[in-house]
């Protein structure tokens, strides 16, 4: 049997995208302006959160992990994550035309490969359809009580 989605979760899968894509380019800028971390100045992490694209990143990615576990509730994670893999193409396109970063034509083959390989996965079913398996029905509490004496 196959699996329709509704909008709403086609939604909670879009929104999965973006809050990732957006948060992951959110922090990129934030920790240029921050500057290098490394372990001899781990200190900087905490000035890394005072700054205001790095706390918008943050947030964004509270939006995306809270949008994840939504969809990971009624989904196979083998279906959410390929199927939010079009955030390929929003991170390469924010990076190229926001943060003016250069996207060699070798970067933008292996992301048109990532994006392609959705086409497989949202062709399946969105949850495994798994057997009942005997006894599913029988509250384990209530099984393992011994029978009283008559």
């Amino acid at each position: 049997m196959k699996h329709r989605l509704s909008l709403q979760r086609y939604l909670v899968l879009l929104a999965v995208m973006l809050t990732a894509s957006v948060g992951d380019t959110l922090l990129s800028h934030g920790m240029t302006q921050v500057g290098p971390v490394s372990l001899h100045n781990l200190g900087m992490l905490f000035v890394a959160l005072r700054n205001p694209w790095v706390i918008t990143g943050i947030l964004c990615l509270l939006g995306f992990f809270a949008s994840y576990l939504s969809a990971l509730s009624w989904a196979d994670l083998t279906f959410v994550l390929p199927a939010t893999a079009f955030g390929y193409v929003v991170v390469a396109l924010l990076s190229q035309f926001w943060l003016k970063e250069y996207l060699s034509i070798y970067r933008w083959l292996g992301i048109v490969l990532i994006v392609c390989g959705v086409g497989f996965v949202a062709n399946g079913p969105s949850l495994t359809e798994h057997a009942p398996h005997p006894g599913a029905d029988i509250d384990p509490l209530i099984a393992n009580t011994p029978e009283p004496n008559a």
